[in-house]
């Protein structure tokens, strides 16, 4: 299911790097060595999100900078593949960064990044994105990290016009970085799309800065105020932070589906398509840019975000991190559900 003609673009704010994938049984103890069963140099962090955008159908425009060397080279060989616009010139003085991304037996991952061009990002070049109503915005908390990126989106942001759609993936950073930046994120949110760790550290900061009132009523109670399922763990922190964050919030939880949570309503539960997981390493942001996708096709959000959990789920079947399926995948696999 390709995006309607007429669709608004999908506009990435966030960071294009390449990953350097290693596959390892598990982390070393600390001092100690370990070697990769297998490893991978590929475009990744913001370039796994525009992918699977464009895959389902979207116009995708990366507003980000990029540098001048074999990092940037490849980042943007790889966009092109994708037929993702890129904006900006590449930056002449400085290479694109890259993230180690290390990928242990259990398919969980554990990063550590460098920044390069793409941690540079001038407001000029946001607003020559120039959002229009029906456009979305993907903004990645990533952006928070880099002084001089947030405070360009920060500025940025206040001024998008009514009916351009802001969804916000919290990234793993979430909880380091200062709250008057989350803050001003949340102030323009559209969909805060967050998984349970992010969701919990958020949370919990959030928690102990604000006097919002818990919103458990929302989940089912048990003898204790919290049903002891999975959906009920989950239903609980979805609704406070959709409390506390002031916006719609779309929880991923993996194997254990996804709840939406909405201000005026009470959370729903989105149950996951059963697979058996083999790498998790770009599941989120497959995720994100297929829910991006859907919503600049005119879709509603519960159903943009249905697709996009199918996504994620078929990505974690497949080793790597762009491992978004294309828009006929997710049409086949969304009839099982």
């Amino acid at each position: 299911m390709t995006a309607p003609v007429g669709s608004g673009r999908v506009l990435h704010a966030g960071q294009a790097v390449v990953d350097v994938v290693l596959r390892i049984p598990g982390m070393p103890e600390p001092g100690g060595d370990v070697f990769a069963a297998a490893h991978r140099l590929v475009a990744g962090g913001g370039v796994n999100t525009m992918a699977a955008a464009a895959r389902d159908g979207a116009e995708v425009v990366y507003l980000g900078s990029h540098g001048t060397g074999p990092f940037g080279n490849m980042v943007r060989a790889a966009l092109a593949e994708e037929g993702v616009r890129v904006l900006a010139a590449p930056d002449p003085q400085q290479d694109t960064g890259f993230s180690v991304a290390l990928v242990d037996d259990s398919a969980e991952r554990t990063f550590v990044s460098t920044r390069g061009a793409e941690a540079e990002t001038p407001l000029a070049q946001l607003l020559a994105g120039a959002p229009v109503p029906g456009d979305v915005v993907c903004v990645s908390g990533y952006s928070l990290v880099h002084p001089v990126n947030r405070e360009s989106l920060i500025r940025w942001l206040p001024g998008l016009e009514d009916g351009v759609q802001v969804v916000v993936d919290p990234s793993p950073v979430i909880g380091e970085v200062d709250l008057e930046s989350v803050h001003a994120l949340l102030a323009r949110a559209d969909v805060w799309t967050t998984n349970e760790r992010e969701a919990r550290l958020l949370v919990d900061r959030l928690d102990a800065h604000t006097e919002a009132p818990a919103r458990t009523e929302a989940a089912p109670a048990g003898a204790d105020g919290i049903d002891p399922s999975p959906d009920g763990d989950l239903l609980t922190l979805a609704s406070r932070l959709c409390a506390l964050a002031g916006a719609v919030v779309l929880l991923r939880a993996g194997a254990r589906g996804a709840v939406l949570a909405h201000p005026d309503r009470e959370p729903l539960v989105l149950p996951p398509l059963p697979v058996t997981a083999v790498d998790t390493n770009g599941a989120g942001d497959a995720h994100t840019g297929v829910l991006c996708a859907r919503l600049a096709a005119g879709e509603p959000l519960e159903d943009a975000a249905r697709r996009a959990g199918v996504a994620a789920a078929i990505a974690v079947t497949r080793h790597g991190p762009a491992t978004s399926p294309t828009a006929a995948e997710i049409d086949h696999a969304l009839t099982s559900l």
